[in-house]
Parts: structure tokens; sequence; C-alpha cells
């Protein structure tokens, strides 16, 4: 439980004199308290908190590590790239400008020549504007008789707009994807003699929105047929709001929802004054009749549990990092007793990741954690009871309020070792949050809904495209490039297929 702070003003000047009055006669209680105040908060500002929530770096290290085997493998480094990793980049071949296959070897003059499976390769990187234009100044000759006008043929393949699709692609990934704002992008490319006012940024943003428009819709589609459902929300500015009658909600949030199915993950986001909980209720609305109800993993505020239309159902499973992050928050007090639930939540975390490592189905990995979390869950459950039916903690304590946490919602936090596919943490929508949270960082809020619902759009596709590996420039790029397809139909233009249908259309 943290204590109260009491405010403590001292000088340079007056800690001297405290200091200087210690070699003649003892410390005064007053002049005691001052010298002890500044210094705990010196001890205070020195210190750094810890950079993450592990046990080690929140408790320390425990008393006798245990020894690994000299024959461990050590984990990989991070060394250079390879080659293969500049999967975005321009290959060129060159072919070897003397030989060729099968040719004599003028070295030896005896055996011939044979290309070899790996060639040699060679990486060069070279910087360039986010935004590149090129000028064509097109001749034109006039008929010093008839006045008559010719002009230059413009090259093929320029196309009429002055702004193509990679320009709308690429100010939307640096813009929703990236965090940076249209006037500092303005700057940048001002910097670098390309003319890019954050107002025609928008204007190209927002055209480009409504075209992607029905993959956008067909994400939510397919989301809302999702095995696991993830949700959760962060605060979030809009400066014009146009209010309900009989709205008196105050809060503006984006909501994350990562839906997972078959190995697949979609993301998707939504600003307004709803909280997660109505937001996925708004997309489960949309979830085929026939199917059972989805695992819906949440922290366990109540605004994250959606309404549901009558008959349906959902399975419930709660956060354990958010049950966790309630003994960090209190281990510096009562660093035994945490110590022992992190330990223990470590064990489980530590079989979960096992079960990923050997690539489990769900059903796998729900027998191996019955077999191994069951035991350490119900021996922590029955740890936690003790402390309250022993009294070796205040229920009004920080640690008596972590206890009755876990406690509280030990069902819904325990689901993984109950139902098939039920995950530990809702660590996923978490880390998908991050990206509405660093355009609030630098963007500082939306103008509009309007403005809102354009970025949730493209931090939906753009984010979807990391989940599923895809080079989200190239899909929202291809995307407007074959907007007509898209419209007719929008299942063949997701992030995880795009590149089979431009494959079959023979474009790939």
């Amino acid at each position: 439980m943290k204590t109260s702070k009491r405010r403590l003003d001292v000088n340079l000047e007056e800690l001297d004199r405290v200091l200087d009055g210690a070699k003649q006669a003892p410390l005064s209680d007053d002049d005691h308290d001052k010298l002890k105040g500044a210094l705990h908060a010196l001890v205070a500002m020195l210190a750094r908190s810890p950079n993450n929530e592990k046990t080690s770096a929140v408790l320390g290290k425990p008393e006798a590590p245990p020894t690994l085997d000299a024959n461990t493998p050590k984990k990989p480094g991070h060394g250079r790239n390879g080659a293969e990793a500049f999967d975005g980049a321009r290959k060129v071949p060159i072919a070897h400008q003397n030989l060729k296959h099968g040719e004599r070897c003028p070295d030896c003059g005896k055996g011939n020549v044979y290309g070899q499976k790996e060639p040699k390769v060679l990486v060069r990187i070279i910087g360039q504007a986010p935004l590149a234009a090129t000028v064509y100044s097109l001749e034109r000759l006039r008929c010093g008789a008839g006045g008559q006008v010719f002009t230059a043929q413009e090259p093929e393949g320029i196309g009429p707009e002055k702004y193509d699709e990679t320009a709308g692609a690429m100010i939307a990934q640096l813009k929703y994807g990236s965090g940076v704002p249209f006037y500092r992008m303005e700057k940048l490319e001002s910097q670098l003699g390309i003319p890019l006012p954050a107002a025609t940024q928008w204007e190209i943003v927002e055209d480009v929105a409504a075209i992607l428009k029905p993959a956008h819709d067909e994400c939510i589609r397919q989301a809302a047929q999702g095995e696991v459902m993830h949700n959760d929300d962060t605060s979030m500015r809009v400066l014009k709001m146009e209010r309900e009658p009989g709205d008196d909600r105050t809060g503006v949030f984006t909501s994350g929802i990562v839906s997972t199915r078959e190995g697949g993950q979609i993301a998707l986001y939504f600003t307004g004054r709803q909280h997660a909980g109505e937001n996925l209720g708004d997309v489960l609305k949309q979830r085929a009749a026939e199917l059972p109800g989805p695992i819906q993993m949440c922290d366990a505020l109540s605004r994250n549990a959606p309404k549901l239309n009558v008959g349906a159902e959902i399975l419930l499973a709660n956060c354990m990092a958010h049950g966790r992050r309630q003994f960090v928050d209190v281990a510096a007090n009562f660093p035994e007793q945490c110590r022992y639930v992190l330990e223990m939540l470590g064990e489980v975390y530590g079989h979960d990741a096992k079960a990923r490592e050997g690539r489990m189905t769900p059903e796998q990995r729900l027998h191996f954690h019955t077999e191994h979390s069951a035991p350490l869950m119900a021996k922590l459950h029955g740890w936690l009871e003790a402390q309250f039916a022993e009294r070796k903690t205040e229920p009004n304590s920080g640690l008596g309020k972590a206890i009755n946490y876990l406690l509280n919602h030990w069902r819904p936090l325990t689901l993984f070792v109950r139902v098939a596919g039920a995950p530990l943490d809702n660590n996923i929508v978490e880390k998908a949050l991050k990206r509405a949270v660093l355009h609030r960082k630098n963007a500082l809020f939306y103008r509009t809904l309007h403005g809102a619902q354009v970025g949730d759009l493209f931090m939906s596709l753009i984010h979807t495209c990391q989940l599923c590996g895809a080079n989200s420039f190239e899909y929202l790029t291809e995307l407007q490039r074959h907007a007509r397809e898209l419209a007719a139909s929008p299942a063949e233009w997701m992030p995880w297929n795009y590149r089979q249908t431009l494959d079959r259309a023979g474009v790939g």
C-alpha cells in the first residue's frame, strides 16, 4: 500500500546549516526530519523503476538462482540482417558479363562452368523522401502560320492523376501506421523540396478510405466469426463531436478488438463514445447464428462486457496479466508474498510458452495445461485463501486487494485450464492499442468523428497486415489499383489472401 508523502521545502543553505550544526550538537527533531526527508527524496529520484514487469526486474534475482547446464544452447543474438530479410527490396538479377552456363572454364581450360544454386548477393540501401515527385516537361511547338500548338506525347504509365496509389498508401502508412502527424510530414517534405500541405494529405487519405471501405467492412464481418475475441479500450480526444439527445457521456475512447480464428488474426479499431464491450456487441451482431459462442478475453472492467442479443452466449476469460500486475504494483511493500505469486504464475506462463513452441493444437494445449498448470493454480488458490483465513494479510492492504482481485475473478482467470483455445492474457490487444496511443501522443487528437473513423479504418487494415505478415504499404496500394474488383468481391482482397488473388489474375 502506497504511503502518503509529506511535502518538505528544503534549500541547500538550510541543509548546510543543519550539517554544520550537527558538528557542534545533536540534531533537533525538526532538523533530523528535514535531513532524513531530503535523503529519502534524493534516493527516490536516483532509484530507477523497472522497465518491465518481469519478476527478476520487480523483485531482483532470487538468492540461489538455478545454475544452467554448460550444454544449454544460447539464444541467438541480434546479428546483421541477411539479404533474405529484405523482402521489400527491389531484386535485380545480374548475369555474368563474360561467361554462360556450360561454357569452358577460362582459367584451367579443361572443365565447364555451371551456375551455382546460391548467387553472391549485395545489398545497397539508398535514402529518399517518403513521397517523391517527377516533373515532366512536354515540349510544345507552335505553327507560325496557323497557330496550332503541338505538344509532346505523355510517357506511358504515368497515369492521369497527380497523386497515384502509392502516394495515398504512403501517407496513410506514415500517419496511421507510424504515428507521423500531417503537419510534421508537411515540414519534412517541404525540406526535401516536395510541397505537400497537411490539408492535401487529409484529402488524399479521405478519398482512399472511401475506396477501401469494402475491405474494412469485410474484416468486421469475418472478425465476427472468430473463435476468440480480445477487446479493450484507451482514451482518445475528438475536438468536434455532436452529442446524441440524452447522451450525458463525456469520455471518448478508441476500442481495440482482435479476433482470432483458425490461426488467423484480425484487428479492429472503433473511436467514439462507446466502450469496448458495446463495440464488441455491435461486431457480434454480424456473427453467423449457427456458430457457437466465442471466447471473450478482456480485463475485469464491466464496460468490456458486451450486451448480447437474446439467446447469444459468450465464454468470458479474464486477463491473467492484469491479475499479475496487481502484485507487481505492491511488490516493494510485500516482497516475499509477491515473489511467491509471481513465480507461480511464471511457471504457468512457461507451460504456455512450451505449448506455443510445440505448436500444439487447442485440444493438446488444454490437456497440457490441465496436466501441468491446473495443479499450480489449485495450489495458488489455496495459498490465496489461507492468507485471509489464517489472518496473514489485511484485506484492505495493497496485498489484500491484489489477492481479492484474483479470488473474485478466479473462474474467468482460469478458463484456459477448462476450455480449449482460451488464452491466458489480453496482451495481443494491449499491443494493438499502442498504435492508437502513438497517434494520440503525436497528433494529440482527431478533429472530427469522421476523421477518427478514417483513422480507425487505416489502423484496422494496417495492423491486420502486421498480424498476418503482409506488407501493409503494398496491400493498400493494390486495393486502390483494383478498386472495382474489391467492391465486387471483398473477401478475396483480405491481407492474408490478396497476393493469391493477384496471382490468379496474372498481375502478381
